[in-house]
């Protein structure tokens, strides 16, 4: 299918398709789901779907990307995060990511679904590090996200060394004096290079090593920041150091 500019105005059999998916994904909304996910950022409208129920909606949409960001353009947490695991971001375009990127519900959204998206495009690196450089917390962090993601499903002889390994300096040189989401993503960054980029990850463990414990606001849930050296051992005492995701969905 081909891509779908974000300002196209969707089709009528589009619009009656989303608003059915709404209308079954508002039915299959739970309370005590809902009031987790509200606690880890989520914003109204939110119906509270598991996202196993979420893939059973989709089969239907499979390469509709102009459903994806229809669904998208509803603004329900839900729904956007549907789209995230529905689109396929190697057919959208920048305007369009930056598009989602701007009108998403939550951090939850930008630094998943976005994020996703994002690093599967041909703009990754491009928009990561436009949004990186984003005075703004949340599309900063979603900046880190993208990248942390892009690492994790392409291959290292793909990957411009230099410059991942500029940002990890970065990251060491100013995450305990950044904003409280770009921090938090900052770190999952350093894991992300520790785990799945063999050149680096001796680099990463050892600035997680410096960076020491990371301190970040995570409300009222039970989220814990992961300490990065111990997270990269992990990855290399299963024997997993450099293995690639197929996807970065989930």
């Amino acid at each position: 299918m081909s891509t779908v500019s974000a300002s196209q105005s969707t089709s009528p059999s589009v619009a009656k398709s989303v608003a059915t998916v709404v209308e079954q994904l508002q039915a299959l909304g739970l309370e005590t789901y809902r009031n987790t996910i509200r606690k880890h950022g989520a914003q109204e409208p939110v119906f509270g779907v598991k996202i196993e129920e979420m893939k059973k909606l989709m089969k239907p949409f499979k390469n509709d990307l102009a459903f994806a960001c229809a669904l998208f353009d509803t603004g329900i947490y839900d729904a956007q995060y549907m789209a995230g695991l529905l689109a396929d971001g190697r057919q959208m375009s920048a305007d369009q990511l930056q598009h989602w990127v701007m009108t998403a519900n939550s951090h939850g959204i930008r630094e998943f679904s976005v994020a996703w998206v994002a690093a599967e495009s041909a703009h990754a690196e491009e928009l990561a590090l436009a949004w990186i450089a984003s005075g703004d917390e949340a599309i900063a962090a979603t900046g880190w996200c993208t990248l942390s993601s892009y690492v994790a499903i392409t291959e290292d002889a793909d990957l411009d060394m230099g410059m991942l390994k500029k940002l990890l300096k970065k990251v060491q040189a100013d995450i305990h004096r950044a904003p409280n989401r770009v921090c938090y993503c900052m770190n999952a960054f350093v894991i992300a290079l520790g785990s799945y980029v063999s050149e680096l990850s001796a680099a990463a463990l050892q600035a997680g090593q410096t960076i020491g414990e990371v301190t970040v606001d995570v409300g009222d849930t039970a989220c814990k920041v992961p300490f990065a050296p111990d997270y990269i051992n992990k990855v290399a005492q299963r024997g997993s150091l450099g293995k690639k995701r197929k996807t970065a969905k989930c």
